[in-house]
């Protein structure tokens, strides 16, 4: 009888008390995980900022050390502040100030740098023309290329608030002039969209406004995604601009703005904030994942926390137990103690009301058992840059991360009389007005964040301790390679001349540093150079010349690529010929990888043979001995393939071509490093093929001889027959070069005859007569350890020797190696199958050029690039890198990280964008004068002008306008000389766009 019972004894079977023990022990471990990432640190990896007097992370730290005050008049590309402004704040249709703190520029924008149509760009609000850029500014930053993004959980998090744009159109051309681009320019939620979009981004993408608050509420909503996994990279901020006076006269109205257009934080003659613009982005990944992938990581949020202040004792009115609450929740959320808090950067407008609440909330969060002599520092960087509304928040983090990165609080502005509403004696807490060190034991910063709607915001950021770097083999050479590129040769050249100032103005920066980041760390667009150079003073010099515009710059190529696919790449591994004596040395002592995959073959060739490859290779070119040694086919062989293979190891290294767009043609001996490369054989059998083919041509009798005949194969065929069989056609080089092989003398025959006819022939030096009926006795030999080896069908496109076209499962065949020893190799038939395939740059892969100029030979269409790997008379490292940057320009991708010997690293300079003014048509403003105050025409052009938003008056083409308005068009009939009049009050014949 059978049972299902299990076959293990009862006593083996742990108690059901045991059972119930590791269940727990598991869901302990499951719940410690959880917690773990719940309150899991987050890096901040990148940063951009753009501010009014600054443009990037270190002009913003040197502003705010520097104690910069960028408040300034409202420029007139804003709105007429003559017009608007009055010094009674419930003045109708007025504000109560002058002043702000304004970009430089907000209508220039780079369109087709992010495939936008111009067109489209004018429809653009440029909130999210300037979010962009200030984004790719921050990746780049971070030392990620953009394009690295595409199509990974990479979320979106924006703060946006305001809309002048929208009305700034409305205002220009009413509803007629609105365009198909005009609803996704001015929506919010397209803001966050559109970088999802043009990034390829696929995570969570959303715009937030809970007002002032919103970009460090989107910083709090990225950190809970990246800590849940909806994220793996998330990219936040806000921006905020001030395009039209509608937001500055409603705040007068509340008596928000400071008249003197300047936020005194906690000071006595705080009375209200100043407006300001600008945009912020910080990038952020879980730090694991940022220390793993060798992020230059800024600083780390270590918790957040947002809440709501309920029913307060108005809807905008701030609510300090709220104010309390949320920065207790961040403290529990950091996990760490309120005195390990160093500094706060607070919301601090500068309101009589808000400072007082703020500050008593801060004492009673972080205040408590701090001890008198270790005070909380707070600051606002509202005193430098005004509110900037939407962007306040991340400004604010963007403020402490770098606070805790250089361990220093810069001076808070705008504080004489400290406000006798605060009580300073009760509270530890100090408002630093110079430079002042951030405590060592406490380089942790708070930021708070309150949105007028009531939602509160505040994330903890902490210092981070750099880890070692992860070993790895790295090149010792001295030479170093700067890729840059550009969508056009003129931002290539700013691009050249931004770098090379960074790099004079920062000279013990590692330029290997400068090099990978550069590299690794930059997109690469279509027009390209590379520098090499040893030394940061040469490097710097070297784009100096080239941002000129100096021809022939040594040490600088350049490229355009035309194609958007990566280059089609065709791999020549060179056959016997190309040898030498200490051929490859100077690789072998510079560059670890092909080094270890040097020795790695060797050590297999070694093994079999019983002496030493590298001693062969690397022998002395004086001693005669070694370049005999080399000579003889049994080493010539195996050491061609192991140089050839430990090439192709180091390109890999370097990077890689897509094995879709990788072609692999060989010549005789190289195509057996073609089949090892493409996967046909494994390494050792590959080997095993190559040693044992030169040791039995070896074994061969002497007497055999090659030449090469400058002329068609045809002529040589038929001169040949005459040779009774013991001539062959060796190879075919092409159109005019043809190799024959057999024995000596009846080569040396054939070839006399071309010769004399006038034809250029070449007796080669070998050992022996390759490709010809003399190697017949070693063919079943070679067939049987054929025969012991693996074969497998080829994982990318090898051109056969034997047939000059593609090859499938033929090659995984042993019958196929041993056709391979007689058939002449067709080479001139697989270059055109080269060019068939479109095939845009050829690398030879060997010790000499010897296939390329062949090669060239064959080719008829124009357009291919060249480049060898080695060359004979030539140093290693400075001929490969060349070839490097050559194929770097021809767009072949290349992975910079395994090229130099630095490290990703923050700070370099970024993107050049092209900008241009992309810009609604704006109507003059309307001043008062002539033709308002004109005795007949003054109360009807005023009815109109009050209907015109912003007084603005209207343009010629919107006569049409004037004509049909209520209270004027009436009597403002063709013929009547309505506009003719108003022109000649204005005193501007012929301007009636500015009746003035």
């Amino acid at each position: 009888m059978t049972t299902n019972a299990p076959t293990t004894d009862a006593a083996e079977q742990p108690s059901p008390l045991k059972r119930a023990l590791i269940a727990i022990d598991r869901l302990q471990t499951k719940l410690a995980d959880v917690e773990q990432r719940r309150h899991e640190p987050i890096a901040v990896v990148g940063l951009g900022v753009r501010v009014p007097g600054a443009g990037d992370p270190a002009a913003f730290w040197r502003m705010l050390r520097d104690g910069v005050d960028a408040i300034g008049e409202v420029p007139a590309d804003r709105w007429d502040i003559d017009e608007y402004y009055d010094p009674d704040p419930d003045a109708i249709g007025k504000m109560s100030t002058r002043r702000g703190a304004f970009l430089d520029d907000v209508r220039s924008f780079d369109p087709q740098f992010f495939g936008i149509a111009p067109r489209e760009a004018v429809s653009m609000d440029p909130q999210q023309r300037i979010l962009l850029e200030v984004t790719w500014e921050a990746l780049e930053h971070a030392a990620i290329a953009a394009g690295s993004l595409a199509h990974t959980r990479t979320g979106v998090f924006i703060g946006m608030t305001t809309s002048d744009y929208a009305h700034v159109q409305l205002a220009a051309a009413g509803v007629d002039g609105l365009d198909a681009y005009y609803a996704s320019g001015v929506a919010h939620s397209v803001a966050s969209g559109r970088l999802s979009y043009i990034l390829g981004l696929e995570g969570p993408s959303l715009t937030v406004d809970t007002a002032c608050s919103s970009s460090l509420v989107a910083v709090h909503l990225a950190v809970q995604s990246l800590r849940a996994g909806e994220c793996t990279t998330a990219i936040a901020g806000g921006v905020n601009l001030m395009l039209s006076p509608e937001n500055s006269i409603t705040f007068s109205k509340y008596h928000m703005l400071a008249p003197d257009g300047r936020c005194k934080t906690f000071d006595a003659s705080a009375d209200g904030f100043a407006r300001g613009e600008g945009c912020g982005v910080v990038v952020l990944k879980r730090l694991r994942d940022a220390i793993d992938a060798g992020d230059p990581i800024q600083a780390v949020i270590r918790g957040s926390a947002v809440n709501q202040d309920g029913q307060s004792s108005g809807l905008t009115a701030p609510n300090g137990p709220s104010q309390e609450a949320v920065i207790r929740d961040a403290l529990a959320d950091a996990q760490l103690d309120p005195a390990a808090v160093g500094y706060v950067e607070a919301h601090g407008t500068g309101t009589a009301l808000g400072d007082p609440i703020e500050v008593q909330a801060l004492a009673a969060a972080l205040g408590r058992d701090r001890a008198a002599d270790h005070p909380l520092a707070i600051g606002s960087v509202k005193t430098n840059v005004g509110h900037l509304e939407a962007v306040a928040g991340v400004a604010g983090l963007i403020k402490a991360i770098l606070v805790v990165q250089h361990g220093e609080i810069p001076p808070h502005l705008n504080l004489d009389v400290p406000s006798p509403h605060i009580d300073w004696d009760a509270m530890p807490i100090v408002v630093p007005t110079e430079c002042t060190p951030l405590p060592a034991d406490r380089q942790v910063a708070g930021v708070s964040s309150f949105g007028f709607s009531g939602t509160n915001a505040h994330v903890i950021v902490a210092a981070h301790e750099p880890t070692a770097p992860v070993d790895r083999p790295t090149s010792t050479t001295s030479t170093h390679l700067l890729p840059l590129s550009g969508r056009s040769v003129a931002a290539l050249r700013a691009q050249a001349e931004r770098y090379a100032a960074s790099i004079a103005a920062d000279p013990d920066r590692p330029i290997g540093d400068v090099c990978t980041t550069a590299g690794s760390g930059r997109d690469h667009h279509a027009h390209r150079v590379v520098v090499a150079a040893d030394t940061a003073e040469q490097m710097s010099a070297r784009l100096v010349d080239f941002a000129a515009g100096r021809a022939s710059v040594e040490g600088v190529t350049t490229g355009e690529v035309t194609r958007a696919d990566p280059a089609k790449t065709a791999f020549l591994f060179t056959g016997q010929g190309s040898q030498y004596t200490g051929m490859a040395r100077g690789l072998y002592a510079t560059e670890p990888v092909f080094r270890d995959a040097l020795d790695r073959v060797a050590a297999a060739i070694d093994s079999i043979t019983g002496q030493s490859l590298l001693d062969v290779v690397f022998g002395s070119p004086d001693d005669a001995g070694a370049t005999a040694a080399l000579a003889a086919t049994g080493w010539t062989q195996p050491a061609l393939f192991a140089i050839e293979w430990s090439l192709v190891e180091l390109g890999r290294s370097w990077g890689s071509t897509p094995h879709e767009r990788q072609v692999l043609l060989g010549h005789s001996v190289g195509e057996y490093v073609a089949a090892v490369v493409a996967g046909v054989l494994s390494l050792d059998d590959g080997v095993r093929l190559i040693v044992a083919r030169g040791a039995l041509m070896q074994a061969l009798p002497a007497g055999g001889g090659m030449a090469a005949i400058f002329a068609g194969v045809d002529d040589v065929t038929s001169a040949i027959e005459q040779a009774g069989g013991v001539v062959a056609v060796a190879a075919v080089n092409g159109p005019a070069h043809t190799v024959v092989s057999g024995d000596l003398e009846a080569v040396r025959a054939v070839a006399a005859a071309f010769a004399e006819r006038g034809t250029r022939v070449q007796e080669l030096d070998v050992s022996h007569a390759f490709h010809s009926p003399r190697m017949e006795p070693m063919l079943a030999e070679f067939e049987r350890v054929a025969a012991s080896v693996a074969y497998r069908r080829p994982t990318r496109r090898v051109i056969s020797n034997v047939t000059g076209a593609p090859i499938g499962d033929e090659i995984a065949d042993p019958g196929y190696w041993v056709r391979h020893v007689l058939a002449p190799v067709e080479f001139e038939r697989g270059v055109g199958a080269l060019q068939r395939l479109g095939v845009d740059v050829v690398v030879e892969i060997g010790p000499h050029p010897v296939l390329s100029t062949m090669a060239q030979g064959c080719v008829t269409s124009p357009g291919t690039t060249w480049a060898a790997s080695l060359r004979r008379d030539r140093d290693d490292v400075v001929h490969i890198r060349e070839a490097l940057a050559t194929l770097y320009v021809a767009g072949v991708d290349v992975d910079w990280s395994g090229v130099d010997v630095g490290r990703r690293t923050s700070g370099m300079p970024t993107y050049p964008f092209e900008r241009q003014e992309y810009w609604v048509p704006v109507r003059r403003r309307h001043r008062r004068g002539a033709v308002t105050e004109h005795p007949l025409l003054g109360s009807r052009i005023r009815s109109v002008l009050r209907d015109v938003q912003y007084e603005q008056i209207l343009g010629v083409d919107s006569i049409d306008f004037v004509r049909d308005h209520r209270v004027a068009g009436t009597s403002i009939m063709p013929g009547t000389g309505f506009i003719e009049m108003a022109v000649a009050a204005a005193g501007r014949l012929g301007d009636v766009a500015r009746l003035t």
